[in-house]
């Protein structure tokens, strides 16, 4: 797993933020919560996480987004932070699961076709139309297509064999648009844990999500 600040000034507070899968910090670099530190993790090709640095802050939002829910999950609870908030956005602890992911199938037919077509119209299903695709493609991640393909096949053979996550999250938002993990599944999968959900009208990956979860909800927190 790859660690990157974004914003590193000593502050008492640090946005931890799990992206998803194939991502990298380029869609995400823009957002400035305010009063924060803010640290993005990406490429669960391993779940190494360096937690020691992250320590001395007196608080950590967690916001975990799509495959980063599920890295999160399973990172966190031995990490020692002093964690005040989760949430998840378009994710479940249980990523590869007919009832409350992706069901199997259909990610093992993304992993056996990926190319760079097959990718684009997967990024295209992200977004919730063509504005927001050409949008998203002015910042998209800059990894080559081997190793997104490689994280995809990691996480396969992670989530068959690690035991179940124990992370509780504060609260899960759910896009009813979402077109890469179906939000009825979504919702099984959170209703059975118990945590409060909030149903969206959005796509799975968006940008007014990002905007509040990532910047605007920090404002003169």
């Amino acid at each position: 797993m790859k660690q990157l600040y974004l914003i590193h000034e000593h502050h008492p507070r640090l946005l931890l933020f799990f992206a998803g899968w194939a991502a990298d910090e380029t869609p995400f670099r823009h957002y400035r919560p305010q009063g924060m530190d803010y640290q993005i993790c990406y490429d669960y090709r391993t779940l190494d996480f360096d937690a020691a640095p992250l320590r001395a802050y007196a608080e950590v939002h967690v916001v975990g987004w799509s495959m980063g829910v599920w890295a999160a999950s399973h990172v966190l609870p031995s990490a020692g932070l002093n964690v005040a908030s989760c949430t998840a956005l378009n994710g479940t602890p249980h990523p590869i699961d007919e009832r409350r992911g992706i069901p199997p199938a259909i990610y093992q037919g993304t992993l056996d076709g990926l190319t760079g077509a097959s990718l684009h119209k997967f990024l295209r299903r992200m977004c919730a139309d063509s504005i927001a695709f050409r949008q998203f493609l002015e910042r998209t991640p800059r990894r080559p297509l081997d190793e997104i393909r490689d994280e995809l096949a990691c996480i396969a053979r992670l989530d068959a064999t690690l035991p179940d996550a124990t992370l509780t999250w504060t609260e899960a938002v759910v896009g009813r648009a979402d077109r890469i993990i179906p939000p009825a599944n979504q919702l099984t999968a959170w209703h059975e844990l118990g945590t409060p959900v909030r149903e969206t009208d959005d796509a799975h990956y968006q940008e007014t999500l990002f905007n509040h979860y990532l910047q605007d909800r920090w404002t003169n927190a």
